[in-house]
């Protein structure tokens, strides 16, 4: 179970918006994307959520942007659960150009598990928090990825 995930990707040319370079709703779901197989990875695919009728749903998005990523860039996705908590998580995100190593850029989405009938906020349960592990900002192993 990766307690830090990536996923790799190439950017396509509908990716690309009128002024050249990535568009910024790529990024929101590309999170979304690598979140959802970083789940699966760790033995949580959406049919899990599915079948106990629960599952997570965003409450706020952060992205700072701090290069642009063009059509062909080869991008190093990573992302990892920065806190756990009984009906919230947070979790980051990380876009690294391939090629150079710079860091494109950084962001935090906050999911709250709700029952999917009501809507409302549920409890998480121990086997899905057990499934992952929280990642402090200070990690080694994310330090690494920024080169900080």
């Amino acid at each position: 179970m990766p307690r830090i995930f990536r996923q790799d990707l190439t950017v396509s040319e509908d990716a690309i918006d009128e002024f050249g370079h990535v568009n910024n709703q790529r990024y929101i779901a590309w999170m979304q994307d690598v979140a959802t197989a970083h789940s699966a990875a760790n033995g949580w695919p959406m049919e899990r959520y599915l079948q106990i009728g629960a599952a997570w749903v965003v409450r706020s998005h952060f992205i700072e942007y701090l290069r642009p990523a063009f059509s062909s860039d080869r991008i190093e996705i990573f992302t990892w659960a920065g806190s756990l908590a009984l009906r919230e998580v947070s979790r980051g995100y990380l876009f690294r150009r391939a090629d150079d190593r710079n860091i494109l850029a950084r962001a935090e989405t906050k999911w709250v598990y709700v029952d999917l009938k009501s809507g409302r906020p549920r409890r998480v349960p121990e086997e899905l928090l057990a499934a992952f592990e929280a990642v402090p900002e200070d990690d080694a192993e994310l330090t690494g990825l920024t080169g900080a």
